[in-house]
């Protein structure tokens, strides 16, 4: 790790890819924030950054996390905190999900996501359909180097809308749609509830994890930032 602060610049350097940070402060140390540059240099062992896209036709973390929410580009933004095998995430979630506006964001918005979770309302069929559109989307507008093994997660919301009775799309239609796309793994959920949002969280830290990892072991630890 390389830590380096002069009365104009601070850089804060690691070799593994998901740390790898570069932080400028154009006058002095004091305007910088310290909190920040505690968090940035916290052991990679004890907290990890991923983050996570999630896409769709129905909004999924407003209702259920609604009082963490801060208000960026106008996407839903908000950090969750989970524990995976005695590791700390914490996860960086971009909700877009039920704004097309954000389908035209761009490159910059989706690169560097660890896993894309792709939302649909289990009483919407529509939102189920265009599933495929979403994932496509992703894919191409995050360009990952190996697209074939990208983790994705599928979520089917809002089961517990009137009991269960408005449902349109089965879980058994929706499990075989994952099972086509490479075994997607998949969740049906209740955000206002709770229901299995915490277990979806779960598989969602493990696969961006896995995801990470095996982007590092493509970077050469040598690779070098170069600031113009």
């Amino acid at each position: 790790m390389k830590f380096i602060i002069d009365q104009r610049i601070i850089i804060v350097e690691w070799r593994n890819r998901r740390s790898r940070q570069l932080c400028f402060e154009s006058n002095a140390f004091t305007a910088f924030d310290e909190s920040l540059i505690r968090t940035l240099t916290m052991p990679s062992r004890r907290r990890t950054l991923l983050k996570v896209i999630i896409l769709g036709d129905s909004g999924y973390v407003n209702k259920k996390f609604s009082n963490q929410y801060k208000a960026t580009i106008g996407a839903d933004f908000l950090t969750k905190e989970v524990q995976f095998e005695d590791r700390l995430f914490t996860l960086q979630i971009w909700d877009t999900a039920g704004q097309e506006r954000f389908q035209s964001l761009g490159v910059a918005f989706y690169r560097g996501a660890d896993c894309c979770v792709l939302v649909y309302d289990v009483n919407v069929m529509k939102s189920f359909d265009n599933l495929n559109n979403w994932r496509e989307e992703f894919l191409i507008q995050a360009s990952p180097s190996d697209p074939e093994n990208f983790p994705f997660v599928v979520i089917g919301n809002k089961i517990d809308v009137d009991g269960g009775n408005n449902r349109v799309v089965s879980e058994k239609k929706a499990r075989a749609w994952c099972a086509s796309k490479g075994n997607i793994p998949y969740f049906e959920t209740s955000a206002k509830e709770g229901i299995n949002v915490e277990e979806a969280f779960q598989v969602i830290a493990k696969n961006a994890l896995k995801s990470g990892e095996e982007e590092e072991m493509r970077w050469s630890t040598g690779n070098a930032i170069a600031v113009i």
